[in-house]
């Protein structure tokens, strides 16, 4: 059984990784590095700011560095070491076989994907807060789009990308139902039940705001993609 999964894995794999176009490896580049999404991460702090008292910001700031650490920790500093499943960058099968962008390759491990355990978990917890249907689609496409770019771009098996996002699930629920937990204790928990707001509190405007900057952030890596490819 195990061994017939490996085989589908490969097979998703030779199916899924690269391409022949240089401007959607630039693509993928730009959009699995952390530091294209610094602006929208400014842009939630603020909304979250914005629509929360000082307490409730700083219990959402302490419960998203938490979520992130905490699936961090576990994929790369507990699964990976314990796992010791090769990336297929560092796979004698694949080695020479798969495509890969700037020569990045990744550390020695890759089972299971830190990538989609943080993006997944990430997801989760912010879809749970927001309570907001159209961020939770923008949300999950985002999840799915940066954990693929790490299949195309070479550094892990689909089934790394699948087990990852899974674990990040989990955090991601566990992680706010302490926040809410906590939040319940503390502050309170109250319901809103106006056109305006979702009904954990957050404006439909600013949500409409952040959905605009994070389609910004895409329509930005496809352009800045283009001299890249030259």
């Amino acid at each position: 059984m195990l061994e017939q999964l490996k085989a589908i894995d490969n097979e998703l794999l030779i199916t899924l990784n690269g391409s022949d176009s240089v401007y959607w490896d630039s693509v993928m580049w730009i959009v699995t590095r952390t530091t294209t999404w610094i602006p929208l991460l400014l842009i939630l702090l603020y909304v979250v700011l914005k629509n929360s008292d000082m307490r409730r910001f700083l219990m959402v700031v302490v419960a998203l560095a938490v979520t992130v650490a905490l699936a961090d920790r576990l994929s790369s500093g507990l699964i990976k070491p314990m796992v010791m499943r090769w990336r297929p960058t560092h796979d004698a099968t694949f080695l020479y076989t798969i495509d890969t962008v700037m020569g990045y390759t990744g550390g020695r491990y890759g089972f299971v994907s830190s990538h989609a355990a943080n993006t997944f978990s990430l997801f989760v917890f912010l879809s749970l807060l927001m309570r907001c249907r159209l961020m939770t689609i923008l949300l999950f496409l985002w999840a799915c789009i940066s954990s693929y770019s790490r299949i195309y771009l070479g550094v892990h098996f689909p089934g790394d990308i699948l087990c990852g996002a899974i674990l990040g699930t989990l955090v991601g629920f566990l992680t706010y139902n302490l926040f809410r937990y906590i939040s319940y204790r503390t502050v309170g928990i109250q319901q809103y039940y106006s056109s305006a707001y979702t009904p954990s509190g957050f404006l439909y405007s600013d949500m409409h705001l952040l959905a605009f900057c994070l389609m910004l952030t895409y329509c930005a890596a496809f352009i800045i993609a283009i001299p890249m490819v030259s």
